[in-house]
């Protein structure tokens, strides 16, 4: 049985020759080597506008001269992204008459812009991209655009009518739009920017597909708690803002395509290029503070009658990410093998320590706890709290100059994560000077607002976070290079053993750091040489 070809349609109507051209600039900007665009329809529709504006878009030559190819038959424009083949066919009775055109070598790798395509018969192939240009009656200068995608290019254009939708909407339809850097997601960001300067960011992350389960094991980002597509972003959000804290106006959204337009930071940070500003970085405690000395739900509104549930930051969770190190860390980096009886050792030693700071007890598995009878509090822990997600934003006032960008992984469970986060920075080197007076700071904070914080069980919960944190990023940064191609994020495990050091030297992880030195001990000396390093520079 075979399968009808797939294809989506996008109806749009056309107010005027400006609105033909931005159509074809917008497609143009989205076209890639070997597309096939037909053009069809109504004579004196703007077919031949629509084609002048697409190929100067193309080429980002305003000016171009693109004259008709009626009696040439085929123009071909060569740029830095490729050839662009222009072609009328009105002139052709046979498709074979293509071949004395040399067609197949014109259009190879090229862009091919098409009028009249019904006179190439199935030379154009299955997968293209078809504008019909109709007229609308009794009104002089309005147009419809139908576009129809065949083939391999139906989920593009459903994917660009989605995002032109949510711009278009939020009244950013004629903004330029460039590409920035991301993140270790796989998300996508662009920036937009509106004819009378003002920017804001697009975030693409469509939803997760679903992966198979194999036998009872969960997908990694299930049992890790990430996020499964923007609803989680979105709801965050909210609760963020209503805190008073700075995290982003949304501006336009689908859910479903994962689409987000939102507010603009800018790109002024907390770090220098000396490292850590000191204030900056103290503003960003405070806003901890903030976070965790209020009453926070563990579901949020999305938008109405839909909810998000903040997951909590289980045994489970931590245990996965922990587990990074031996799946990653250890075979392709350090080389090294660690028996059965090693890998089990690790296990139980991570489960006993973070049992207590975990988002859930065996007995009361909803509830936080821990195996002393201490108190472990429950917060939201934005999870990627740290330099690159903290804008700095001078305009505004006490914790509102922090703004935070990355907060979708969120999750409840214990505060001294996102300090821990933040403090043992993976990305900028954080001295432990600094690192005690923020702590300090911290507590002193806690402290005046809530008089029965402990301190001491804090610092233990934060030296046993920090330390799940570091054995986790370095099984993560070498996934990151090993199987998603980024290497960069090799160049932080240097400081991010000295970091596990220095959690290692608390009493209460003097199991693990044993275990440390007797299968990784390539870490634990690279961290005390590198600490050393450091303590002869500040000396």
């Amino acid at each position: 049985m075979s399968l009808a070809p797939q294809t989506t349609s996008w109806a749009i109507r056309l107010g005027d020759q400006s609105a033909t051209e931005h159509l074809a600039a917008v497609l143009a900007r989205e076209a890639r080597a070997g597309d096939v665009i037909t053009l069809s329809g109504d004579l004196g529709a703007g077919k031949t506008t629509f084609a002048r504006a697409f190929v100067r878009a193309f080429v980002g030559d305003s000016k171009l001269d693109v004259p008709s190819p009626t009696f040439t038959l085929m123009q071909i424009y060569e740029c830095p992204r490729g050839n662009v083949v222009h072609a009328d066919l009105y002139r052709i009775h046979d498709p074979l008459e293509l071949d004395e055109l040399g067609w197949d070598e014109a259009i190879d790798g090229a862009v091919v812009l098409v009028e009249w395509p019904d006179r190439a018969g199935d030379c154009l192939g299955g997968n293209r991209l078809d504008i019909n240009m109709r007229l609308v009656p009794g009104a002089d200068d309005e147009r419809i655009a139908v576009i129809t995608a065949f083939g391999e290019q139906a989920p593009r254009l459903a994917a660009l009518k989605a995002l032109r939708m949510v711009i278009d909407r939020a009244g950013w339809g004629h903004a330029e739009r460039q590409a920035i850097y991301g993140d270790a997601s796989s998300r996508l960001y662009e920036r937009l920017t509106s004819p009378d300067g003002e920017t804001a960011i697009l975030m693409i992350s469509p939803p997760r597909p679903r992966a198979p389960v194999f036998r009872s094991e969960k997908p990694y980002h299930v049992a890790a708690r990430l996020s499964e597509s923007v609803h989680a972003f979105v709801a965050v959000d909210r609760g963020l803002r209503a805190l008073g804290l700075s995290a982003p106006v949304i501006y336009g959204q689908d859910l479903d395509t994962g689409l987000l337009l939102v507010e603009d930071f800018g790109s002024e940070g907390v770090v220098d290029a000396a490292g850590p500003i000191a204030d900056r970085y103290a503003e960003a405690v405070r806003v901890l503070v903030r976070l965790h000395t209020s009453p926070v739900p563990d579901r949020l509104p999305v938008v109405d009658g839909v909810e998000h549930v903040v997951p909590p930051y289980d045994l489970d969770a931590m245990m996965i990410e922990v587990g990074l190190l031996l799946e990653w860390y250890l075979p392709h980096l350090a080389g090294r093998f660690v028996p059965h009886s090693g890998r089990a050792n690790f296990d139980r030693i991570w489960a006993g320590l973070l049992r207590g700071v975990s988002g859930a007890s065996d007995e009361n598995p909803g509830l936080l706890g821990s195996e002393d009878g201490t108190r472990a509090d429950r917060t939201w822990i934005l999870r990627d709290f740290h330099s690159p997600n903290l804008i700095w934003l001078k305009e505004r006032e006490g914790i509102g100059r922090i703004g935070l960008i990355d907060f979708q992984d969120a999750v409840m469970g214990h505060p001294a994560y996102d300090l821990a986060s933040l403090l043992q920075d993976a990305r900028v080197t954080v001295p432990p000077e600094l690192e005690l007076k923020l702590l300090a700071l911290y507590a002193h904070e806690r402290r005046a607002r809530d008089p029965a914080f402990d301190a001491q069980a804090f610092i233990r919960a934060y030296a046993i976070l920090g330390a799940q944190r570091a054995t986790k990023l370095f099984g993560l940064f070498v996934r990151l290079d090993r199987r998603d191609g980024k290497p960069a994020y090799l160049a932080h495990l240097p400081r991010i053993g000295v970091y596990l050091l220095r959690n290692l030297r608390h009493p209460a992880l003097a199991e693990l750091k044993n275990w440390f030195e007797t299968h990784v001990p390539q870490i634990v000396n690279e961290g005390s040489e590198q600490d050393n390093v450091a303590d002869g520079d500040r000396g």
